[in-house]
């Protein structure tokens, strides 16, 4: 049996997925930026012809998902370094889970719904 004596053991597993998200936020950035700069005029026609096309929407879930994550590891650990009573520890990543899963569900809706 080995016995992991310094931390909880997923510190690297979270940093390597934070930089995955952080690659995926910035392609999604980078091919929106494109879209938008060689695209028509921008009108609220050509923004929703943009959004509805099937890789356009998977690409922004993605985004969002990516989002999700990267902030939740982010905070998580900003609670685990600073916040000492397990209580108060336990109560604030319960409310930063649920919220970033409520704004993940409610973006990825809107999306869906164009």
């Amino acid at each position: 049996m080995t016995r992991n004596v310094v931390g909880a053991g997923y510190g690297f597993g979270d940093w390597f997925l934070q930089r995955i998200t952080a690659i995926a936020m910035m392609v999604y950035v980078v091919v929106l930026a494109l879209c938008l700069l060689l695209g028509p005029e921008l009108s609220r026609e050509s923004w929703h012809a943009l959004m509805s096309g099937a890789f356009m929407r998977v690409l922004s879930v993605v985004f969002i998902l990516s989002v999700a994550y990267h902030a939740w590891v982010g905070v998580r650990n900003i609670w685990m370094d600073y916040i000492k009573p397990v209580g108060l520890r336990i109560a604030l990543h319960s409310v930063t889970a649920l919220t970033l899963i409520a704004c993940a569900g409610w973006a990825t809706q809107i999306l869906w719904r164009l």
